[in-house]
């Protein structure tokens, strides 16, 4: 990862962008204007704690609880796949 990201900020769902599940596909999914992200589900997990309130850092904590994982890990995971997601304009960090 290049430069760790500021675990004190929230991230946030863009404009306009939706994390819902599709009864039709049997998935989560990542809806924006005239596109859509089929989330892993590993990813999934990290999205569905996306709730505008909570920090970088606290999601970070709550996964690498969860899952009995390595802090730093965790950590630089959800940073590449945050950051991913920030430059196709999903999510706001």
């Amino acid at each position: 990862m290049s430069g760790a990201l500021d675990e004190a900020g929230v991230p946030r769902f863009c404009r306009g962008i939706k994390f819902r599940h599709d009864a039709v596909r049997g998935a989560w999914v990542v809806l924006g204007p005239e596109r859509a992200f089929l989330p892993d589900a590993p990813a999934v997990e990290v999205l569905r704690l996306i709730d505008g309130a909570r920090s970088l850092g606290g999601i970070i904590d709550d996964l690498a609880a969860r899952f009995d994982a390595p802090r730093a890990v965790i950590a630089e995971d959800v940073g590449v796949m945050l950051r991913d997601l920030s430059d196709k304009g999903a999510v706001t960090l």
